[in-house]
């Protein structure tokens, strides 16, 4: 009966360096290097005044989208923002 605990034991600590394996695989930047940079302009003008963002979050949404339309890798905006 030891042995059959043991054995199941062994096969979940496989399962999990699969599934640990797997998800490395696919890891990586969610954001682009074209996207930080248009972001990080984008908090420049901020602080320079160039435009009147009310706060930092305002900042980062025009930057990706400014990013989106260039084509850099940023994921797609979310449901929830989308439909406001």
């Amino acid at each position: 009966m030891a042995n059959k605990r043991s054995s199941s034991r062994r096969s979940s600590r496989s399962h999990r360096s699969t599934a640990r394996s797997s998800r490395s695989s696919s890891r990586g930047r969610k954001y682009g290097r074209k996207a930080q940079s248009e972001v990080r302009t984008e908090m420049h003008h901020m602080r320079s005044g160039k435009h009147p963002v009310k706060n930092r979050k305002q900042a980062i949404a025009i930057g990706l989208s400014k990013a989106r339309r260039k084509g850099a890798k940023v994921p797609a905006r979310s449901k929830r923002s989308r439909s406001r």
